[in-house]
């Protein structure tokens, strides 16, 4: 089932979809590319929130009102990018904002030099609520951390999360063909956040990688799903 994991599809909730018209566009747009399933990841910043249960709230009302709109994908999981902070880990409930249904939840390393207690937060949030991390678009680093710490941010006991249009950038797309070839855990998503700029572009991966590569991503999606 080919599924787009990484995305801001929900309306008002971020800086994404900014009504429900647009994310109803979205998704016929993800439906035209062949995506069967989405996993809506809207952003969650801990200084900026409340706490996880009120964003919890308003992440489903937005999805219940985008689904009364009833969108061409029905099949959308509900989870989160969450941006990584110092004291992350000892955010109370972080661990519901992991995809439904699943183990995994999508880590957003911040656009700043690494740091070790990056590698930290993320090792205290897997450890402490048995969660099997996602780092969210990891070519985006490249202009960030050293080939030193490329390498080692590599050797985290995590999933790579990739972007679509990755493979149209001759600079980061070879991150994402070492991940590939290496035989990394990874996972593909659009990160898309409208129709215009950023919209849905899985066929970008539909031009640019074999059926069996795509199929990757869903089969490692489907064995962290709770059946």
């Amino acid at each position: 089932m080919l599924t787009d994991c990484h995305n801001h599809i929900l309306p008002e909730m971020d800086d994404g979809s900014e009504t429900v018209e647009m994310s109803v566009t979205m998704l016929h747009m993800m439906h035209q590319q062949g995506i069967e399933r989405v996993v809506a990841t809207p952003h969650f910043y801990c200084h900026r929130e409340k706490n996880v249960a009120s964003f919890l709230e308003r992440r489903q009302r937005k999805f219940e009102k985008l689904m009364e709109a009833n969108p061409t994908i029905q099949n959308i999981l509900l989870g989160a990018e969450v941006a990584i902070e110092k004291g992350l880990c000892d955010t109370p409930g972080i661990e519901k904002l992991a995809i439904e249904g699943t183990d995994l939840i999508l880590l957003e390393l911040p656009y700043a030099p690494y740091q070790d207690w990056m590698e930290e937060e993320i090792d205290n949030i897997a450890m402490t609520y048995h969660l099997t991390p996602i780092l969210a678009h990891v070519h985006r680093y490249l202009d960030w951390y050293s080939k030193t710490q490329i390498r080692q941010m590599m050797r985290f006991d995590a999933i790579f999360q990739i972007n679509a249009e990755v493979f149209e950038s001759f600079s980061q797309r070879r991150i994402a063909k070492e991940i590939i070839k290496r035989e990394l855990p990874f996972l593909f998503g659009s990160d898309c956040h409208n129709i215009t700029d950023r919209k849905p572009n899985f066929d970008i991966l539909q031009k640019k990688l074999k059926a069996e590569i795509l199929e990757k991503s869903n089969v490692l999606l489907e064995q962290h799903l709770h059946k």
